[in-house]
């Protein structure tokens, strides 16, 4: 019959499948050998998981669903338990004496409580309702904000976030404490992460047009005055804390501030030629407060004149303000060249017909670049809003090609990312400041995260500088973010095991720069089901609800991706100025979601429009 013999050659599929999986661990012995015990069976179930998806299975596949059987859709955390018992199926259906199965690592049960255990381990306890965690990186004003931290744990926070590659070591200890305080006030704990920098690759400074402040009013949409400008004048060698809702700070280099009273008018000829005045409405210690109705470009050097009832009281003059640059304009097709020297970058120099005399330049950060960087490797940056192909390298300047800019042309500022996909650059995923980093987060950090892994040794040697600091407790976040990353990321996770609790976070931003924006979803399922295999914890992250933290409201395919988020351990949240409510809105999905879906099985609760 046909069904017999779709049966014999369904379980001769599947015996063989299982046989070069036992076979692959056996090939692989020494590497789960070296996993820490406590994780040792992970490593062996990954390792079949490796085997079964070295192979294309979909006609398989297809045989089982006939048959009424499980299709191995949802294998991956107990993958040998998954065929045993598939095969003691097919062999109950062709009526043969079940053969002796070999023993699995893990079965139905105690894979996902594996992964549970270590997801608690290393991001700790399950919060009540829900089992996905809520990470939020914190904002540099969090440092002195008891408040912010204490609403944030009330919405949900389950982990704060500090991103290394921003403020310094004073301001992360402060967050620290403000949160250890805040847990005390809320009754919950929280656990804290540390992001090392990592040798990101960034766009050096702009050229400065100028330093100037621009001091405007408010107005309506009529052009009518709604509020002034409200300017702080404050001596430059010791300035004075501005209050509240000023429009500018204006140091004064020279002249008696303590001279001036309410109601002294200050006069103004600005950058523009145009002569301008401001009142002066309140003195405030050494400093004072003046406002104006009209628009007033005020640069470095500028004199102000004080007058009262018609008599000139004084004079003074504006101390150093900050540089003001604007973006470098880029069109398809135009050539922009990344300097190793740190001279400040430049739009292209154009003569009075348009054409190009010299081409926009910018610094590169990282000089391994300019040593690895080859003809025809593309480079992308601001997380891929410009693309282009490299025409020439000569160790000191890479000159590209501009392939393709956002629809209304590029415009590239300082600090921006990056990214060459197609180059091996050869770096250690810590420097020199990581490691100065990394000995103080050991104070205060439950969890090091480790930027741009690209090897198995990157792991490695992070767990044993935490060692050597006397941290080889805390847990580490392996944060995939590069084509090479990813392409590694079996080997990488096997690494991982060997430490102490171990995660992953599928940095999304930067991996769909660099394995492309097309692949990036096919790309994160894949990490998924690895690191399920491995029962490794996941941390979704990445422009999470970005529109709704930023903005206050989301979009539809955030709403989307926070519900596919779901499937992971951890989310990750970027600060904005509406991230309490975003915190809350992400509980409420999440715990919405714990009752449809257990990572990609679905859970058939009763539903309620089902009734007719």
């Amino acid at each position: 019959m046909a069904t017999d013999r779709l049966i014999q050659r369904t379980l001769a599929g599947l015996r063989e499948l299982r046989d070069q999986a036992l076979a692959f661990e056996v090939e692989h012995a020494d590497a789960a050998e070296a996993v820490d015990p406590h994780h040792r069976n992970s490593a062996r179930n990954l390792l079949h998981y490796l085997s079964v998806r070295q192979r294309d299975i979909r006609s398989l596949q297809q045989d089982l669903h006939s048959l009424g059987l499980s299709s191995l859709g949802v294998l991956e955390s107990h993958v040998l338990a998954t065929l045993n018992a598939v095969i003691a199926n097919l062999e109950a259906l062709a009526g043969q004496p079940q053969v002796e199965q070999p023993h699995p690592p893990v079965d139905a049960r105690s894979g996902p409580l594996l992964l549970r255990d270590h997801a608690r381990r290393l991001l700790g306890p399950t919060p009540r309702h829900r089992s996905v965690r809520i990470m939020v990186t914190m904002p540099g004003t969090a440092a002195d904000d008891p408040r912010l931290i204490e609403d944030l744990l009330r919405a949900g926070m389950d982990l704060m976030r500090i991103n290394c590659a921003h403020d310094d070591p004073a301001t992360w200890r402060r967050m620290a404490e403000k949160l250890r305080a805040a847990e005390q006030v809320v009754g919950r704990s929280c656990a804290i992460q540390a992001d090392l920098g990592g040798p990101k690759l960034r766009t050096g400074p702009l050229e400065a047009l100028g330093h100037f402040v621009r001091i405007k009013p408010k107005r309506d949409a009529t052009g009518r005055i709604m509020h002034p400008a409200r300017v702080w004048l404050t001596p430059a060698g010791n300035p004075e804390a501005p209050p509240a809702g000023l429009s500018a700070v204006l140091p004064i280099a020279s002249g008696p501030l303590r001279l001036l009273r309410s109601r002294d008018t200050l006069h103004v000829t600005d950058l523009r030629g145009r002569h301008r005045s401001l009142l002066v409405v309140e003195r405030s210690g050494r400093s004072a407060i003046a406002q104006t109705d009209r628009t007033i470009y005020a640069a470095t050097g500028e004199r102000l004149e004080a007058v009262r009832d018609g008599e000139l009281v004084g004079e003074f003059e504006i101390g150093d303000l900050p540089g003001i640059t604007a973006p470098i304009p880029l069109s398809v097709g135009e050539t922009l060249v990344l300097t190793r020297d740190a001279t400040p970058g430049r739009p292209a120099s154009r003569d009075a017909t348009g054409r190009v005399i010299a081409p926009a330049h910018i610094h590169c950060t990282l000089p391994a670049a300019f040593a690895r960087v080859r003809v025809g490797d593309r480079v992308w940056l601001d997380d891929g809003k410009i693309g282009g192909s490299v025409r020439s390298n000569d160790g000191a300047r890479i000159e590209m090609e501009v392939t393709q800019v956002p629809p209304a042309g590029g415009r590239l500022r300082a600090e921006k990312g990056i990214n060459f996909p197609d180059t091996e650059l050869g770096l250690d995923a810590l420097t020199d400041k990581d490691l100065d980093d990394l000995r103080e987060a050991t104070r205060f950090a439950d969890i090091v995260a480790l930027s741009f892994v690209r090897n198995p040794q990157d792991v490695l040697t992070l767990a044993q500088k935490l060692r050597e600091f006397g941290a080889g407790h805390l847990g580490i976040i392996l944060k995939i973010e590069n084509a090479t990353a990813f392409r590694n990321l079996p080997r990488i996770l096997l690494a991982g095991l060997r430490t102490a609790p171990v995660g992953v976070m599928v940095a999304r931003g930067d991996l769909a720069v660099e394995v492309g924006f097309e692949r990036l979803s096919e790309v994160q399922e894949e990490i998924l089901w690895l690191c399920e295999a491995a029962h490794v914890p996941v941390v979704w992250a990445t422009q999470v609800l970005e529109g709704l933290a930023k903005g206050g409201a989301p979009t539809r395919a955030e709403v989307s991706d926070a519900v596919m988020s779901s499937r992971a351990e951890c989310v990750m949240l970027n600060k904005g100025p509406k991230v309490v409510s975003t915190v809350e809105f992400l509980a409420d999905i999440l715990e919405r979601m714990e009752e449809h879906h257990d990572k990609r099985m679905a859970l058939l609760r009763r539903l309620s429009v089902s009734e007719i």
